[in-house]
C-alpha cells in the first residue's frame, strides 16, 4: 500500500459507519470505508478530484459520493450526531476565521452571496464561524461571506448551539443585543468591553484566557488544505468539507 494515503482505522470507522445512509435504492454502493477514506485524503491533500489516487477507486466515484451526500446534508448530519460536548454547563468559545477562495471556487449558481463568498481586504473570502468546547472541539460550524461582521452572524451560530453555561468571545461580539441573547439562553457572556462602550459590563479576565481554544481549533482545521483554501463553488460542499474535516480532526478518536 502506497505511503502517504489516508485510511480510516477501525476505531474511526466504528464511530462513523453507523451514521452512513441505509436502505438507498439503486445498485450496490462501492465499499464505503474506501470511498470515505478517499474523500478525507482529498481534503487533506488539497489536490484536484481528478488527481485522486487510484487506490481509492475512480475519482468520479469519490467526488460523486462527496457531492451527493453534501447535497442531502448527510455530512452535516453525521457531524451533528457525533459532535457532542458532554454534560450541560460546558464553556464554549465563539469566533470566526477567513478563508481565501481560489478562483476555481467562484461561479456557483445563485451568486457569490448565496455561495458564502464575499470581498474583504484579503480578496474573495469565506468566513467559517465556529463554537468550540474547552478541548478545542468544534460543536457548531457556519459559513458567511467574508465581509460579514462576526456579530451579525452570531445569532445564527447560537441558534445551533448546545446548552452552555459560559460563552467566551472577543470584543468584536460586544453588543447589547447579543449579550441579551446569550443571557436568555441561560449562559454568561465573557466578552471584553469595546473602548467606546458607555455602560461597562463586568469582565472576567481569568475565564477569558480559555478563549484560545477556538484559535487552536481553526489551526488544526486548516491542516486540511481544502479547508485552508476554498476550492468548492458551492457553499454546501465547502460546509460539508469543513464538517468532515472537523470529524476527522476531533470527533472520530
Amino acid at each position: 500500500m502506497r505511503a502517504g494515503l489516508f485510511w480510516l482505522n477501525d476505531r474511526q470507522w466504528a464511530r462513523i459507519e453507523p451514521h452512513l445512509p441505509r436502505g438507498l435504492t439503486g445498485p450496490d454502493r462501492d465499499d464505503d470505508r474506501r470511498i470515505v477514506s478517499g474523500i478525507i485524503h482529498m481534503l487533506q491533500s488539497g489536490a484536484r478530484w481528478r488527481d485522486c489516487p487510484r487506490e481509492y477507486g475512480p475519482y468520479t466515484t469519490i467526488y460523486n459520493r462527496f457531492n451527493r451526500w453534501a447535497k442531502r446534508g448527510r455530512w452535516c448530519a453525521i457531524f451533528e450526531a457525533l459532535a457532542k460536548p458532554g454534560e450541560d454547563g460546558v464553556v464554549l468559545s465563539l469566533d470566526s476565521t477567513s478563508i481565501k477562495a481560489h478562483r476555481c471556487g467562484s461561479g456557483g449558481k445563485g451568486g457569490k452571496h448565496n455561495q458564502a463568498i464575499g470581498r474583504s481586504r484579503g480578496g474573495r473570502t469565506t468566513k467559517i464561524h465556529a463554537l468550540s468546547d474547552p478541548l478545542c472541539r468544534p460543536v457548531v460550524l457556519h459559513l458567511t461571506p467574508g465581509q460579514d461582521a462576526d456579530i451579525a452572524a452570531a445569532p445564527d451560530v447560537l441558534a445551533l448551539a448546545p446548552p452552555m453555561s459560559v460563552l467566551l468571545a472577543d470584543k468584536g461580539y460586544d453588543g447589547d443585543k447579543l449579550r441579551g441573547a446569550i443571557i436568555r439562553r441561560g449562559a454568561k457572556p465573557v466578552i471584553p468591553n469595546k473602548s467606546n462602550r458607555v455602560v461597562i459590563h463586568r469582565f472576567n479576565k481569568r475565564a477569558y484566557k480559555g478563549r484560545n481554544v477556538i484559535e487552536r481549533c481553526f489551526c488544526r482545521l486548516k491542516d486540511f488544505r481544502r479547508i485552508a483554501t476554498r476550492y468548492d463553488k458551492l457553499a454546501r460542499n465547502f460546509l460539508a468539507a469543513v464538517h468532515l474535516a472537523a470529524l476527522v480532526a476531533y470527533w472520530l478518536n
